[in-house]
């Protein structure tokens, strides 16, 4: 294998720079951005960054870097949390933020095809008068391409699923910049290898998803949300596995403890109790939402919850989310300076209790501050770790922290990332969770579909 030398050649740059013009970078500050997320992990930027405009433009730049052995990283928005955009061995960043067209919406078909750029928001916005919307909501404006690389979810999941089950295709450029398209708009195959499920939630690494259709769903006749706070995290968790296991239908399940409300409250300026709290969400028929949101009413009662409040007004709606989604940065303002290493473990719903429970005795005696939130409704929970990057101490309790949670929960049946993905920060779990042998086949499709190791290297596969 002919390893990369993280320098770019001359002579690519100067192909880059004559083909791509002002949309070819090597600006010192335009590489920094493209080499970070929003993980804790310190940014390390790519040579040079090349903007592109089609699956063509992708293919070529590819192409070049293949023949140049130098490494290719796809770039959306920046908003991932396990260092996937890191520029580990140097070499060009591919930016797809520019390719954001909506090629088709097919309202008959409930299903769109997008440019990788596209954000959720603008899908939206652009179903806006169909009736349609698109709902794997993942809180930050993420990019289409980039959620499906992730595998993301978010909180609607526990009614709509990932992006695993909402991409039915894609188009794709593999590390020789040969163009490939997986799937159909047929809403079952036979038909083969499953393509596309293999590039969803591969990170870049097996190729750059340029264009992908998602399904549609119809927005609901009526939507509700409710708000209820409860004595412990305990009555919280024990009222979500009540609500799954009877059945309740509801879109959305968000557990926050005491702490995450108190930097919502003041990072977003509402009043609600400081305690643990969920969040919910209803869709359906006014009957049936009012039906839902009754029957959770009386199941939170059951397990001593307080304040039990829903409402329909969409400016409510609204707010409520917001904060949810904005949580992340308000749990930040908990410890001015500092940064999250954020966990992300998801369990089957029956060990959500008892892996909460151990969490915390954990977490107390590990004297850190973390501020839990979870899409409990599907088992999914993270704790934002938040640690003085100066403070050595600090840093390497939540690391240990981090590691015995993840072992907690694959030894509950779980996995080290309910929707995250592992980018640099979980490679080491892989082996736990899934075995040599797995590994040993992953290694072997990396090797197949990539054996120089050019795309996004460092990645997903321990060394």
């Amino acid at each position: 294998m002919n390893a990369p030398t993280g320098r770019l050649p001359t002579a690519l740059g100067t192909e880059f720079e004559k083909y791509f013009g002002q949309r070819f970078s090597t600006a010192a500050a335009v590489c920094l951005h493209h080499g970070k997320d929003e993980s804790c992990y310190a940014p390390v930027p790519p040579d040079a960054v090349v903007f592109a405009q089609s699956t063509e433009e992708v293919a070529m730049v590819v192409r070049l870097c293949h023949a140049h052995k130098v490494p290719v990283i796809a770039y959306g928005t920046g908003t991932s949390l396990e260092g996937h955009l890191h520029a580990l061995r140097g070499g060009i960043c591919v930016d797809l933020s520019g390719m954001n067209r909506v090629v088709a919406v097919r309202a008959e078909d409930l299903d769109a095809t997008v440019q990788a750029g596209v954000t959720r928001k603008a899908l939206n916005g652009a179903l806006r008068d169909t009736g349609l919307f698109f709902p794997i909501d993942p809180g930050a404006d993420a990019s289409l391409g980039g959620m499906a690389a992730t595998r993301a979810s978010g909180t609607n999941a526990v009614r709509y699923g990932t992006m695993r089950e909402n991409v039915l295709g894609m188009t794709a450029v593999l590390a020789d910049g040969r163009i490939v398209k997986t799937g159909s708009r047929a809403r079952k195959s036979s038909a083969g290898y499953d393509l596309t499920r293999l590039l969803i939630g591969s990170e870049g690494t097996l190729g750059i998803i340029t264009e992908l259709t998602v399904r549609l769903y119809p927005l609901p006749e009526a939507i509700s949300s409710a708000v209820c706070a409860f004595p412990t995290v305990g009555a919280a968790v024990d009222t979500v596995i009540q609500t799954i296991q009877l059945g309740v239908p509801v879109a959305r399940i968000e557990l926050l403890d005491a702490l995450a409300l108190t930097a919502i409250n003041r990072h977003s300026k509402l009043a609600l109790r400081e305690a643990p709290t969920l969040f919910f969400e209803f869709h359906g028929s006014p009957a049936g939402v009012e039906e839902q949101a009754k029957t959770v009413q009386d199941i939170a009662a059951a397990n001593h919850g307080m304040d039990f409040e829903w409402t329909a007004r969409p400016e409510d709606r609204t707010r409520l989310w917001q904060a949810r989604h904005d949580a992340y940065y308000a749990c930040l303002g908990l410890k001015p300076g500092a940064r999250s290493l954020t966990t992300d473990v998801c369990v089957p719903i029956s060990r959500l209790a008892d892996c909460i429970a151990e969490t915390y005795a954990d977490l107390e005696a590990s004297r850190l501050t973390a501020p839990l939130v979870g899409h409990v409704g599907d088992g999914n929970f993270h704790l934002l770790l938040l640690a003085d990057p100066d403070d050595r101490d600090e840093n390497e309790r939540a690391r240990d922290f981090s590691n015995r949670l993840v072992e907690r929960a694959i030894r509950m049946e779980g996995t080290c990332t309910g929707e995250h993905g592992v980018g640099i920060g979980k490679r080491k779990y892989l082996a736990i969770e899934h075995g040599d042998a797995a590994l040993d086949v992953m290694r072997a499709i990396k090797r197949a579909l990539d054996p120089d190791d050019l795309l996004n290297p460092g990645k997903i596969l321990p060394d």
